[in-house]
């Protein structure tokens, strides 16, 4: 599983990619900053610096943002490196590809599958749900009630926003990406409207002390554990990089500069909302609306809810944009039928976007959201650190070197090890902490992935190779990657049950899927071999 022989470290991928229409190169940076920052700040922003404040952080809960912030980069420069080396479309999958293998590949499609479909269709059903709040809101006796909440589990506003975000689509991504810009321009806006305004409105007094007794700086870790998914989103920029113009520059640029602004635009919201609202009182689901009420500036609160009504229907656009390219990939490789990597003439991937739009529209409008969220966070975590391992090997000086052979093993053992770590730390946070048997356990842990992490840095030589001249490297390799590969199955781990056999029960779906189809595949050529002889 080590770094295919067949398979290029730099500019792409196996060479039956060459047999098929390339995707038309039209993404400035600006357009990719646009989808890295549409498809990001979301959730984070209305819903999670709220709920972090009032039960985790306190005033502090720009410290949760900004340490989150900072585990974010450690796989953002990760994506960023490969982005450059690999400019098509895949993301993940294509990394995992090119330096694991093929089963590796389609484990990370399952998870970047979950990432654009799966929260596509998650993020339309919550829009459904507050437009329906909205409403219910104003006039709990609204006709409208009905017809937009007629139970059984049906969402007809996710319908409608997720059919509205296909259909957009189908015309091509040259004509959405005018869409895509002004909303995620409006969106940002909109942040920014917010934190201003709650700087302008805030009191010394409410950070004061700005970190409370009650949570400690154990809050403050427990708040960044929940800030770090709203920074998903960013990779996205990876998927579309087939259509980028100037990707080895461009793709890196977009990916800093992304986590730059929705960085800056989380720690400013939430240092804001804290000045400006006793955290004991933030809204926990609707954190700058009420804040804003709770300050006697309902005018400010209605341009709030508004707004956040008018810009999530972008990241639904943004992130199921991503879907198609992903299967355009993998029927590049042969994964999944040719009709994938058909185009119409104006090279926009029609029949791909409408099977993945009639799977999101379908799941939009009938699951409900709370049966998605540790399943897709879990495929996404695990997504992000298939790519930090993708960096670790893509950057061995001489993968072909014997000494570098055990290498893939260590990286296995650190993970499970960071893994099982970040399931005892769990325990931390509960009534199991003064269990001595879990202290215990939770030591040797602690220093089995340590020692495992130091083997893996002093296994191979690092050097930066000739091959990497003018492309964005991530520093500090294999540190910063291993770093995010801890952070992301820490994060994995605290999940619930539920959730964690869930993406066990998915994952082996898609594998099972991937020897079914290694086994017709051989079935096949054994056929063709045996017609040939016949002749």
């Amino acid at each position: 599983m080590g770094v295919s022989e067949q398979s290029p470290l730099i500019g792409g991928s196996n060479g039956h990619r060459d047999d098929h229409e390339e995707l038309h190169r039209h993404l400035s940076l600006f357009d990719l900053v646009c989808i890295g920052v549409g498809a990001t700040v979301g959730s984070g922003v209305f819903v999670l610096i709220g709920l972090i404040a009032h039960t985790s952080a306190g005033p502090a809960v720009f410290l949760s943002w900004g340490i989150a912030g900072i585990a974010a980069l450690a796989s953002g420069l990760c994506y960023a490196e490969l982005g450059g080396r690999f400019p098509e479309a895949g993301s993940s999958y294509l990394y995992a590809k090119e330096t694991m293998g093929e089963l590796a590949s389609v484990i990370a499609a399952a998870c970047l599958t979950l990432e654009y479909t799966g929260s596509a269709s998650a993020v339309a059903r919550s829009w459904g749900d507050k437009v329906v709040e909205y409403i219910r809101s104003r006039n709990s006796e609204s006709f409208l009630i009905s017809i937009l909440d007629p139970g059984l589990g049906i969402n007809p506003c996710a319908f409608v926003v997720s059919l509205g975000s296909v259909l957009l689509l189908l015309e091509g991504v040259k004509e959405s990406k005018s869409v895509t810009n002004f909303f995620s321009s409006l969106n940002v806006s909109l942040v920014m409207f917010m934190a201003v305004m709650s700087i302008i409105l805030a009191k010394k007094e409410n950070l004061t002390p700005l970190i409370p007794p009650e949570f400690g700086a154990a809050g403050i870790l427990r708040g960044a554990t929940s800030s770090f998914f709203g920074y998903i989103g960013f990779d996205e920029i990876c998927c579309v990089s087939g259509e980028a113009k100037n990707p080895s520059k461009n793709v890196p640029r977009a990916i800093i500069l992304t986590l730059i602004i929705v960085t800056s635009l989380y720690i400013s919201a939430s240092l804001g909302l804290a000045g400006m609202v006793p955290y004991e009182e933030i809204s926990e689901t609707s954190g700058f609306p009420n804040g804003f009420r709770y300050v006697g500036h309902g005018w400010a609160a209605d341009i709030t809810a508004v707004g956040e009504l008018a810009v999530l229907p972008l990241v639904v656009l943004v992130t199921i944009m991503a879907q198609p390219r992903l299967c355009y990939a993998m029927s590049v490789d042969g994964l999944l039928p040719q009709i994938f990597t058909e185009m119409d003439s104006s090279g926009n991937l029609r029949e791909g976007t409408r099977i993945a739009g009639i799977v999101m529209v379908t799941i939009a409008t009938l699951v409900p959201f709370s049966y998605l969220d540790d399943l897709i966070s879990s495929g996404i975590l695990l997504a992000f650190t298939m790519t930090d391992v993708s960096v670790i090997l893509v950057r061995q000086a001489s993968p072909t070197d014997v000494s570098c052979y055990p290498l893939k093993n260590k990286v296995v053992a650190f993970n499970i090890l960071s893994f099982v770590t970040g399931f005892l730390l769990r325990s931390f946070y509960s009534h199991d902490a003064t269990a001595r048997w879990v202290q215990i356990l939770t030591i040797f842990s602690c220093v089995g992935t340590l020692f495992i992490g130091y083997k893996i840095q002093t296994h191979c030589n690092w050097s930066r190779n000739q091959q990497s001249i003018g492309l964005f490297l991530t520093p500090f390799v294999p540190v910063l990657p291993l770093i995010g590969c801890f952070v992301n199955l820490y994060l994995i781990a605290q999940l619930e049950l539920s959730g964690l056999l869930a993406i066990i029960g998915y994952v082996g779906l898609f594998v099972g899927f991937y020897f079914y189809h290694v086994q017709r595949r051989a079935n096949n050529r054994s056929e063709t071999e045996r017609m040939l002889s016949m002749h």
